[in-house]
């Protein structure tokens, strides 16, 4: 499968905007319907990471890219993906490989485009940040693998991916766990404005949007990134060792350009190809997932999502909703790894 695809803040930005208006209106039944599916769960102190790294990691010819990826269990296990979201890596998910290898699992995390040890396979391939085109990448992947179907897990840019493999391509994914829960989106819906409270929180998206940005990202990206951890995860209270580990794959040569044109895109200001209308359309209309899923949040996630009860009817398979406790950020398989494992198991035996 091919390059690129479009996706967004839209709707994710539009879930947030469903969100403020729902409050203000008054409408709590959607909330409450939810609520008997959402469950709370107190995580473990938050703590450093026990596993320092994955061990060699492999390559792989996926369709546009040279794919590096951790591979984990059981080769003859039920297959697990598990994607990283921005600015983090395969590193978010060091402790809850282990766990999930434990049970017998083949447990799959890739670099996505841009990211570590993953390359473009021809200096000709446009650098895209679609968010779309890197569920092609997983698909992509998972072909190479001869994987046919996948429980597929992310949060961030990876969960937004994970929900686009789980509804355009459900055959392929068996089951799905989505931190901060609905995120498809599409240029349309980015261009509704939130108050003014709202628009704060997506600052660097704004920033991306100006050649100083672009060039600030590329100058600072490491201080940028730490303070995007800081800021998302204001408890979480993670050690030098424990960022720079991640921070190295943003030395990908085509970092700088896949997270500029991804936020770009998000507001419209640069276009997708053409060939993949088709799809941006299908994304625009909010498609309904009916895969069993689980959603997470973590009680101090401090970037922008949606509240639950403004996606739960967009899951029509077994659903459930989890809040992890405990001063549980952004970054929730880090930080609260063995919750995350365990949803995986739980919607894996679905």
């Amino acid at each position: 499968m091919s390059e690129e695809i479009r996706f967004d803040r839209r709707r994710f930005l539009g879930s947030a905007a469903m969100t403020i208006a729902a409050t203000q209106l008054g409408m709590i039944d959607s909330a409450n319907a939810y609520s008997s599916m959402t469950s709370h769960a107190d995580a473990p102190t938050t703590k450093l990471s026990t596993n320092a790294s994955f061990g060699p990691l492999r390559q792989i010819d996926a369709g546009l890219l040279n794919v590096g990826y951790a591979e984990v269990g059981a080769a003859d296990g039920p297959p697990l993906v598990l994607l990283h979201g921005w600015p983090y890596d395969i590193h978010s998910y060091v402790d809850v490989a282990p766990l999930l290898a434990a049970r017998g699992y083949r447990v799959i995390v890739p670099y996505l485009r841009g990211y570590g040890t993953t390359r473009f396979r021809s200096s000709e391939t446009f650098r895209s940040g679609q968010p779309s085109v890197v569920a092609l990448d997983i698909i992509a992947l998972m072909d190479a693998l001869r994987i046919q179907k996948a429980t597929i897990a992310g949060f961030d840019w990876g969960a937004r991916t994970a929900n686009i493999i789980a509804a355009l391509w459900p055959e392929r994914c068996k089951a799905m766990v989505s931190v901060s829960g609905y995120l498809i989106g599409s240029q349309e819906s980015g261009k509704l404005p939130l108050p003014p409270k709202a628009e704060l929180e997506w600052w660097y998206q704004y920033y991306f949007a100006t050649e100083r940005g672009r060039a600030g990202y590329e100058k600072y990206r490491y201080d940028f990134a730490k303070l995007i951890w800081q800021i998302a995860s204001p408890q979480w209270n993670f050690d030098d060792a424990t960022f720079d580990r991640s921070a190295a794959a943003f030395n990908n040569p085509d970092h700088v350009a896949i997270v500029i044109h991804n936020y770009r895109w998000r507001l419209g200001l640069v276009e997708g190809r053409p060939k993949y209308d088709d799809l941006e359309k299908t994304l625009a209309a909010g498609p309904v997932i009916t895969v069993p899923t689980i959603t997470m949040e973590g009680d101090a996630n401090g970037a922008p999502h949606p509240d639950a009860g403004s996606y739960a009817k967009k899951f029509a398979g077994k659903y459930a909703h989890r809040i992890i406790k405990g001063g549980i950020g952004h970054n929730l398989p880090q930080e609260a790894p063995q919750a995350f494992a365990d949803a995986l198991v739980e919607v894996a035996g679905y």
